[in-house]
Formats: structure tokens, C-alpha cells, sequence
């Protein structure tokens, strides 16, 4: 086991937990004192909380959250992919290092992954799509569909507290 592996998860998050976890979502650039200030605790109990959310790997990073489109990324597209008889962590390891491929998933059904592919236009989406997704050995078919408009949805904690 490496060193970096999360530590068994705690037996449940409280409310507290999900409530720092969720204003973490909205901004990971808060300070300990803001997020104590935001969910009614001290200072070292936030940032004992986080660290402990780190070790138990419910938070796996803080970052930047990117407009494709201000990176001059305009275009993008969900592919559906059908794979032969191959190993699903090799292909998706190979996809999700191409050019332009964002995130590459398993999913169940009649197909294999499903990957989320931006380009500056629509040229450079097909080329992505028709020769380096399409012709990789391994890929059986392809479908795109074009995404036209997003609406972002409740990132994970961020909606009411309703689970326990």
C-alpha cells in the first residue's frame, strides 16, 4: 500500500463534515477561519476536520475551477465508446492522455466508456474523434454527441443536507 492511499473511511460523515466539504466545493481558496466562520466552529476544529476529510480521502484535491471556453476550448462532445476484448484501466489510460480528452468513464450497458472531449473547433474535435479516439487499437465504435449547452448541477455535498 503506498503512502498516499486514503485511510479507511470514517464510519459517516456528520452534517458539520458535509457542510465544510460543500462550502470547500464552491471555493477550495477558503481559509481556515472562513470555513470555521461558514459552519459555526472554531478554527482548529476546521482545519483538524479537513485534514482528517484529506486522510480519509473525501477531499482528493483543491483546485481551480476552468472555463474550456475562456482556454479557447469552444466545442465539446461526450464519446461513447465500445471496446473489444481488452482491458478496460489499459484503453482508458491510453484515451484519457490524448489530446483534448478530459475525463475518460466506465459505464454499465450496452456500451464501455464515456468520454468528455473539448477542442477549440469543430474540426479539431473530429480529428480527435475520428483519428486518435476512433482508430486507437482496441476501440470497436464510436458515437459523439455534441454538447450544446450545460447547466451544472449540485456539486457532491453542495445540495441540501438530506442524506445521513
Amino acid at each position: 500500500m503506498s503512502d498516499h492511499s486514503p485511510s479507511p473511511a470514517p464510519a459517516g460523515l456528520d452534517a458539520i463534515d458535509r457542510r465544510i466539504v460543500a462550502e470547500l466545493s464552491r471555493d477550495a481558496r477558503l481559509s481556515m477561519r472562513q470555513v470555521a466562520a461558514l459552519v459555526h466552529i472554531s478554527r482548529t476544529a476546521a482545519h483538524t476536520r479537513v485534514q482528517n476529510l484529506v486522510r480519509h480521502g473525501v477531499i482528493t484535491g483543491f483546485g481551480a475551477q476552468i472555463d474550456p471556453r475562456a482556454l479557447g476550448l469552444h466545442v465539446s462532445a461526450l464519446v461513447v465508446v465500445k471496446i473489444g476484448d481488452v482491458s478496460w484501466t489499459d484503453i482508458a489510460s491510453r484515451l484519457s492522455k490524448l489530446p483534448f480528452v478530459e475525463k475518460a468513464q466506465a459505464v454499465s450497458g450496452d456500451i464501455d466508456i464515456i468520454l468528455t472531449v473539448s477542442a477549440p473547433d469543430h474540426e479539431q474535435l473530429s480529428q480527435a474523434i475520428l483519428r486518435d479516439i476512433h482508430s486507437m487499437p482496441g476501440v470497436i465504435s464510436t458515437r459523439s454527441h455534441l454538447i450544446l449547452e450545460e447547466i451544472a448541477g449540485h456539486a457532491p455535498a453542495e445540495a441540501p443536507d438530506i442524506w445521513h
